[in-house]
Parts: C-alpha cells; structure tokens; sequence
C-alpha cells in the first residue's frame, strides 16, 4: 500500500469529483466479483469512486466497508464523503 501525500489526495479528489462513481456496492455487499471490477478499475485508471446504497449499509458503515476494501485490493483510501469513497491504487508499469 503506498501512502498519499496531502498534494495527491488533493488532486486525485480534484480529478474524481466531478465523476460519477464507476463502483455501486448494493445488497450483495462486497462479493469476490465486487472486488476484482474494483482490481480492474484500479489497474486501469489508479483511482476509482465507489458509491455504498442504502442496502448495503445495514449493520456496517461506510468507513468499515471502505477499510475492507482497502485491505482486500491493497489500494490507498483518499477520501470518505458521506455514502461515497475514493481508491487509489498505483499502477505498476
């Protein structure tokens, strides 16, 4: 896991917020197919915006969710906002 520096956190969010998130986590909740689009998505462009749905936030909170994630895909967390987060990966050339 690399770490991010406050100026790339910066411009990752810069870049991302005014996408849509490629990434919706609905009722199934993080399956192993969840995860390798996220893989995918992160080889491909380093950053992904994942959206968590009401279905999915039962019994866990954003937070935990993401942290899962983040453990599972080894990819940096840049930023939590609401129902909505923002991975970092970097590409290995």
């Amino acid at each position: 896991m690399s770490t991010l520096t406050v100026r790339m956190k910066r411009r990752i969010k810069r870049r991302l917020s005014g996408e849509k998130p490629t990434v919706w986590i609905g009722k199934n909740r993080v399956s192993q197919e969840l995860l390798s689009e996220i893989e995918k998505q992160l080889d491909k462009r380093e950053m992904v915006k994942i959206k968590i749905l009401k279905s999915a936030l039962q019994e866990d909170e954003a937070k935990q969710i993401a942290s899962r994630i983040v453990k599972q895909t080894d990819a940096s967390l840049v930023e939590i906002r609401g129902h909505t987060f923002m991975l970092y990966k970097h590409r290995k050339k």
